[in-house]
């Protein structure tokens, strides 16, 4: 939350910034929260517009994603009203499969030609995407197993074991007191990792990171050792 440290990005400019100086520290694309004037999260095309084209302009030619939360718009009817309305489009959306109209946002995406990222934080939500038939379709699989209480590397191994058979790229993200455990993991394995200050305030070391470029410099760190 933005009282939480000084460089939480809000506004459109804002965000950019931190968009561009984390790809200059080495990130490969960039997942953001657009927000409306009050600062809170939004779907509303205005705002997804607004957002979109300062990074674009900040970080020419690098892949943006944004959410499609249940918690931003919890009403499934509204959130695909406004998704429908988009006219700048994200490269990319994040679509949590535990929520209520996973499938039917995903199509309405794809109809509108960007791509997802299919949000499993537990094993009943992959057992919910592997049965959409939407796998084939999907950019990747975002893994996010420390999204809930308790024992996330079981969840984690729950959500291989439903998924084993299905061949799509997949990324690890870490979360709260576990970011940097499911970093290093994902940079020793298989998987594609994302960090930021969604994920995390502090470095490795737990000290307050001053931007995401730091968070991101680390991440990379952790892979060369």
């Amino acid at each position: 939350m933005p009282g939480e440290h000084p460089a939480i990005p809000i506004t459109p400019s804002q965000q950019a910034h931190q968009a561009a100086i984390a790809i200059a520290a080495g990130a490969g694309a960039v997942h953001v929260h657009p927000r409306d004037s009050t600062g809170r999260e939004s779907l509303e095309c205005s705002d997804i517009a607004a957002t979109l084209g300062a990074i674009r302009t900040a970080c020419p030619g690098t892949p943006i994603g944004v959410s499609t939360g249940a918690w931003i718009v919890p009403q499934i009817d509204r959130r695909l009203a406004l998704i429908d309305q988009w006219k700048v489009l994200p490269d990319f959306a994040s679509v949590n499969f535990h929520e209520p109209g996973a499938a039917k946002t995903c199509r309405l995406l794809l109809e509108k030609g960007i791509q997802v990222e299919a949000g499993i934080w537990n094993a009943q939500a992959a057992h919910v995407f592997q049965q959409s038939g939407l796998s084939i379709r999907c950019l990747r699989i975002l893994i996010e197993p420390a999204q809930e209480p308790g024992d996330a590397k079981k969840r984690l191994q729950e959500i291989e074991g439903v998924l084993q058979d299905v061949v799509v790229s997949r990324l690890l993200h870490g979360f709260g007191a576990l970011t940097w455990e499911f970093v290093a993991l994902a940079r020793r394995g298989y998987y594609d990792t994302r960090i930021g200050f969604e994920d995390t305030l502090t470095l490795p070391d737990g000290t307050l990171a001053k931007d995401n470029d730091e968070l991101v410099a680390a991440a990379h760190q952790l892979g060369s050792l």
